[in-house]
């Protein structure tokens, strides 16, 4: 295997298998506030694999993706190099067929929350746009919001308006980015709420093949990706309990706040019972959405 990039934080690798198939490998690390945690969160890379591709699956008649298969056995028979990488790979590997990934990330919001709370409650707007008067914090929104973010390299993506990013790709292609991410929004949030789940935002990568066609990349709809809330636990107002690495934030929060973690690299050590409290979130809700228990294929 050849190793091609990383992601901008390294808790994904991605390798060439040949001219038209990545290899995207996802790995127990997990981050925070943009550092990389020293203990592994067990399961995570199969998590986010497995329910990426359950995904893909199901909302192949809304958007065409870069799937192939996240089955090791399948993936190993048909480059048998890979072999003496099966212990490695199993459950947390997916081949994928190869684009030219567009350059900003296609968030979709639901509801007020995170980032763009942040922005309403100090001017009223999200990414520049102006919203309406009243909101509460993780209140719904009267319809999702369409708000691009830029792809940074290092630190925090940054919210851009519509019309930043349709003047950078053109009208065409960022009309077509809003129209698909809406749709697999709206596909995604109805799926979830059959099992009592609200997709409160998340966010869609796409890429462009050699064939010139638009498709849906990366990890879909992920608890690194996505908002995720009980929907018998919402109470719009406040802070939602959320199946994502919140314990973790918590953690190093309250240290930041004492004055005991500066917030930068090196982490501080994570206590044995806040990364077993987030390895179950990330079980949970993979077994929530999808209905059946977690498995290394």
């Amino acid at each position: 295997m050849t190793g091609v990039q990383t992601c901008a934080l390294p808790i994904c690798e991605v390798y060439q298998l040949d001219a038209d198939h990545l290899l995207l490998v996802a790995s127990d690390r997990i981050s925070a506030f943009d550092v990389i945690m020293r203990e592994p969160v067990p399961d995570k890379g199969i998590v986010l694999t497995q329910l990426s591709a359950w995904w893909f699956q199901q909302l192949a008649d809304v958007a065409p993706s870069h799937f192939v298969t996240s089955n090791t056995d399948h993936i190993i028979a048909r480059h048998r190099g890979l072999e003496p990488h099966r212990f490695d790979l199993a459950g947390r590997t997916m081949l994928v067929k190869r684009t030219e990934p567009v350059r900003f990330e296609c968030v979709v919001r639901g509801y007020l929350a995170g980032s763009a709370w942040a922005e309403y409650r100090t001017d009223g707007t999200l990414a520049g746009e102006p919203l309406s008067e009243g909101l509460v914090e993780s209140g719904r929104l009267a319809e999702p919001i369409f708000s691009p973010a830029t792809k940074a390299e290092s630190g925090h993506d940054e919210n851009i308006p519509f019309a930043t990013m349709s003047q950078a790709l053109g009208a065409e292609l960022a009309n077509r980015l809003r129209k698909m991410s809406l749709a697999l929004y709206h596909a995604g949030r109805q799926l979830a709420a059959k099992a009592g789940i609200i997709v409160a935002d998340t966010k869609f990568e796409f890429g462009i093949d050699d064939r010139g066609r638009l498709l849906l990349i990366d990890e879909v709809l992920t608890p690194d990706s996505s908002r995720f809330w009980p929907e018998d636990e919402y109470q719009p107002g406040t802070v939602q309990p959320s199946y994502d690495k919140q314990p973790v934030r918590d953690y190093l929060a309250g240290l930041r706040e004492e004055g005991i973690w500066n917030g930068q690299a090196p982490p501080p050590p994570l206590p044995a019972e806040v990364v077993e409290s987030t390895a179950q979130r990330y079980r949970h809700i993979y077994q929530r959405l999808t209905g059946q228990p977690l498995e290394a294929t």
